[in-house]
Parts: structure tokens; sequence; C-alpha cells
């Protein structure tokens, strides 16, 4: 591997011509993973190489695991003995590791999983883009949870929210989805990445009582329990099961309300704090367009000859997509005509918009499923449409 601008423990600096996939490689490392296991797939393998190139010069460890199960299955050990993880995948892969998504969810472990989704159904279109997994990132695994999920729509914010993932993921101990997508995985361009004194690392909240004292569930003052390190001298446990405080089983409808409840108010809760957008001409617009990844890119060509052809158009783009942003949904849609939402789907964040709406405006669906991105040309001509 070429010499690289590197600080003394060896994370990036300067700024570097990368693509996507290798940006969230580099930011996962200045956020502080040292553990990454995964398996290759296409259209995110660039990411896991990254990761297997770089992380001996940070002191941290790689693993090429058999499949996806056992990837993420690696990620929630690690993270028991103390580090922080992260993993890679696509569609296909995606699937795989829902079942141990909720048990993550459960157990409330922090780990950070990027999606560079391609077409699907099944192996649908591996080397092509989509952003078809965007309601299975909310709601792939059963029963009742809360997820953080962002959509970087360049290299650089592949980089800024691989941070931001981390954060988010250590701050609420919850797992955090970036979902991004073949386009933005594979374009490259420039990345600034600052001096690590520069950068916002949350550090994780460990526990520093008495031993024999620890708690793994029991709340502190900001709602969120601490977290200790396997062989420190606690005796705990943790399970899949509804449990109490001890994380010992604790099988009953009390219990299960308890923990549930928690488990979705703790990022319901902190909304207004975890959720980002990028809005532009929002006030006095009659259309906002609202969307996310690589759709936002394209339809920013759309908007500007919608504006030169004098039509008042906003946009809102979703840097956060879970929790979605529904409350702004809600104050904007009693003063515009329509929200347009073009997505590289049959149409799925279209119907938390339409939902968010509560039928106060119209919401148009943009769809798109080629395997490629949208031709501007449609966009407008539905921004055109729904400012009639």
């Amino acid at each position: 591997m070429k010499k690289l601008k590197t600080d003394p423990k060896g994370v990036l600096t300067g700024s570097h011509y990368l693509d996507g996939d290798y940006a969230l490689a580099e930011g996962a490392l200045a956020a502080g993973c040292r553990f990454f296991a995964g398996y290759p797939i296409t259209p995110s393998t660039e990411t896991a190489e990254r990761f297997s190139e770089r992380i001996p010069y940070v002191g941290g460890v790689f693993i090429q695991m058999e499949d996806e199960l056992a990837s993420i299955a690696a990620l929630i050990g690690a993270v028991w003995g103390g580090q922080k993880v992260m993993t890679v995948t696509s569609g296909p892969g995606f699937s795989l590791m829902m079942e141990n998504l909720g048990l993550a969810c459960m157990q409330e472990t922090p780990l950070v999983i990027a999606n560079v989704q391609r077409g699907g159904p099944s192996t649908g279109l591996p080397t092509m883009t989509g952003q078809q997994d965007m309601m299975q990132a909310k709601y792939g695994s059963h029963g009742d949870y809360e997820i953080i999920a962002l959509s970087p729509d360049s290299p650089q914010e592949c980089f800024d929210l691989a941070i931001e993932a981390f954060n988010l993921s250590e701050t609420y101990r919850v797992p955090t989805l970036i979902m991004t997508d073949e386009c933005v995985g594979h374009m490259h361009e420039k990345v600034v990445i600052p001096e690590a004194d520069k950068i916002e690392v949350v550090e994780r909240k460990w526990y520093t009582g008495p031993k024999g004292e620890y708690l793994p569930y029991k709340l502190d003052d900001d709602g969120i329990p601490f977290l200790t390190k396997v062989g420190q001298g606690h005796r705990f446990h943790t399970t899949g099961l509804t449990r109490d405080e001890r994380g010992y089983p604790d099988l009953n409808a009390e219990r299960q309300k308890i923990v549930v409840t928690h488990l979705i108010e703790k990022i319901r809760g902190n909304a207004d704090k975890i959720i980002k957008l990028e809005e532009d001409q929002i006030e006095n617009a009659d259309v906002v367009v609202v969307s996310y990844g690589i759709t936002s890119r394209v339809a920013v060509r759309a908007v500007q000859q919608a504006r030169e052809a004098g039509l008042k158009v906003g946009t809102m783009r979703l840097i956060t997509v879970w929790p979605f942003p529904e409350k702004r949904i809600k104050e904007l849609a009693p003063h515009v005509k329509a929200f347009v939402v073009p997505e590289l789907n049959y149409g799925q964040i279209v119907r938390e918009v339409e939902r968010s709406a509560w039928g106060k405006t119209k919401v148009v669906s943009v769809p798109h499923c080629a395997g490629w991105v949208h031709d501007p040309a449609d966009i407008l001509q539905a921004i055109k449409e729904a400012a009639k």
C-alpha cells in the first residue's frame, strides 16, 4: 500500500481523492472503530478491502467471516469485548443480518452497519444502484424497536456520516445504519479529512462504579445504560429475551412493556437531536422535493430547471432517514401544494411523507427501478404537475 499521510495513530488526514466506499472505512477509523467483520458483496466490497489494508496501521482487527450472519454476530461479541465495530454489506447480505440486528437492538449493543444498496429483490442487480432497502432498514427485524439510519449523498458525507453514525450509536446504545448506494459508493470525489483533534468523537459511556454492582440495563439520568467490558470483574448477563436490569430473563407482560417502551422512546424522545435535514428555499415554496442519497443529487438539475421556469420549488434532503422527520413534514404540509418524492424504488419513503402530511397536501411519488438514476426530466415533469 502506498504511503499515506496519517497522524501518529495511523488515522488518515488531509485532502484525498476517494470513492464513497473507501471514505466509509476512513470515517469509521477516524471515529475509533478498531474491529471489522464482514463478507464480500458487490458493491460494498471496497469498504472491506480498505479496512483490511488500513486497520493494521491503527492497531485494529479485520476478519473476513464465512457469511453475513457470522459477521454481525462477531460485531456483537466484539462490542461486549470493548471495541467500536462496523460491517458493510448490500441487499442479500443485509437480509441475512436482520435476526442479529434485532438481537443487537434488544441488547442495546452499539454497532454500525453500512448498506451500499443495489437493485433487488434477491440477488437482483449486483453491480447497479438502488434504494430498495430503506423500509427494511426500519422494519427488517421482528418486534418493536427503533433504529437510526443516515443517508450520505457524496464521498465526503460517507466519511462525515460514518463518524456521526458511531457517535449516535454510542450515545444511544443502538445499532446505527449508513444507507448509501452503489453510485455514491463508487463515486470518486475530493474528501477532506481533518486532523484528529478537529473531529468530534463520542466515546463509550463506561461503567466506573464498584465491581459486583454493575447492572447492564439500569438507566442512567439520560435514560441510557452504561456499558462495560467482559473480563473487567463485573458479573452480568445479556440476552435477546425480555430482561430485567441485571440482564436476566424476566418474561412477563409488565416487564415487556418497560423494555420495549425504552427501546423506542430513547430514540423517539431524542428525535429532534438526532434528525439532520438540508433545506433550501423552503419558505414560500409551492412544491417541496424530498429526496435522499444519490437521488438528491440528480434532483438538483430538475429543481434548477423548475426555478428557471418560474416555479417556487424548495428542497428537503433527508440526511437522517430514520427516525423520520415527520414533525417537519407536518409543519410544512398545510403551506405547500405538494411534496414530490423521487426514489430508486417503487415508493418507500414516500409512504412516510404521506403519513406525516396527514392528507393536508398532495404527495407525488417519482419511482425508478431501472438500476440507474432518474432522468432529471422525469422529476421536473412531476414538479410541474404538482405545482398546478
